[in-house]
């Protein structure tokens, strides 16, 4: 690609469409975004004791409730830690479509109007807007196929901000990716950090080459979309959030002492640390410290 191309396709994601200029930021703030984990009933109580070691966070109570619009039936819990929030889901039942394909669950002010904003933006409705037990759920899906749940509580949600904020990780063929950046930074009214065209592919597990990573931050927090050709050795791409945290090692002490495993160990990358580590009932986690 030469240098013309390449200022064509930063002003192209500068674009903001027509249908966007007239919508607002819906955010709330990073504290209230939790990425969503499905695991087995039988490894609920292993994960959450596992993950919240690991983070030091505080768990919720475990409910059983409906959280979709048609009949199901799951165990969940919240966990909240300094590196951010997951919510975790035990089904009972079989879990409808097009759950547990979700990533991230966004705290917006008004899940109707934020569909909406989301559709001007690029986005499609996947689950339109339904009640739940304490508030209103939809789920939109970006280019790319990147499907994302936006919630509303009817009761105030109130938690501290966050001494580090985590990265939601998107990987995204070459075909898809500034289709999904253009897009998702329109709904979020966010912004392009980097976009490293040529970053080294030791970051996503290879030995040599390069590979394409952009960096976005908005009032939903940050995300990274690693660009790539799937050619991908597990674990990397199964991981759907990278938590930053203030002492790597302590961590992954903390996550192997918890019944976790660390399947990539610490390694530098650039201006972190990092490794990757897998939880009880099979969620797979990026984790990294800033420096070498």
């Amino acid at each position: 690609m030469n240098r013309a191309h390449i200022l064509l396709a930063t002003l192209a994601l500068a674009i903001v469409p027509a249908a966007f200029a007239s919508t607002r930021d819906f955010s709330v703030g990073p504290q209230y975004d939790t990425t969503h984990v499905y695991v087995a009933a039988a490894d609920l109580d292993a994960f959450v004791r596992s993950f919240t070691t690991t983070f030091a966070g505080q768990p919720t109570p475990p409910v059983v409730v409906t959280v979709t619009p048609t009949p199901s039936k799951t165990t969940s819990q919240v966990v909240r830690t300094s590196s951010g929030a997951i919510s975790v889901f035990g089904f009972q039942t079989p879990v409808p479509y097009p759950f547990g394909q979700e990533r991230t669950g966004y705290l917006v002010t008004n899940v109707d109007e934020a569909v909406k904003a989301a559709n001007a933006a690029g986005a499609a409705t996947l689950v339109a807007p339904f009640d739940d037990p304490i508030g209103r759920d939809a789920v939109v899906t970006f280019p790319g196929g990147v499907n994302t749940q936006f919630y509303w509580h009817t009761a105030k949600s109130t938690s501290a901000p966050l001494e580090h904020v985590p990265e939601n990780r998107i990987y995204l063929p070459v075909q898809s990716a500034d289709a999904f950046v253009k897009s998702f930074v329109a709904f979020t009214h966010g912004k392009v950090l980097s976009d490293e065209r040529h970053a080294p592919a030791v970051e996503i597990g290879r030995s040599a080459g390069t590979y394409r990573r952009i960096r976005l931050a908005s009032g939903f927090g940050k995300a990274t979309v690693l660009v790539t050709d799937g050619h991908l050795d597990w674990p990397y791409g199964t991981e759907l959030t990278g938590y930053e945290v203030g002492d790597l090692d302590a961590t992954l002490r903390r996550a192997r002492d918890s019944g976790a495993t660390v399947v990539v160990e610490a390694h530098p990358e650039g201006d972190r640390r990092a490794a990757m580590v897998r939880f009880p009932g099979g969620y797979v986690a990026e984790i990294h410290s800033a420096g070498n």
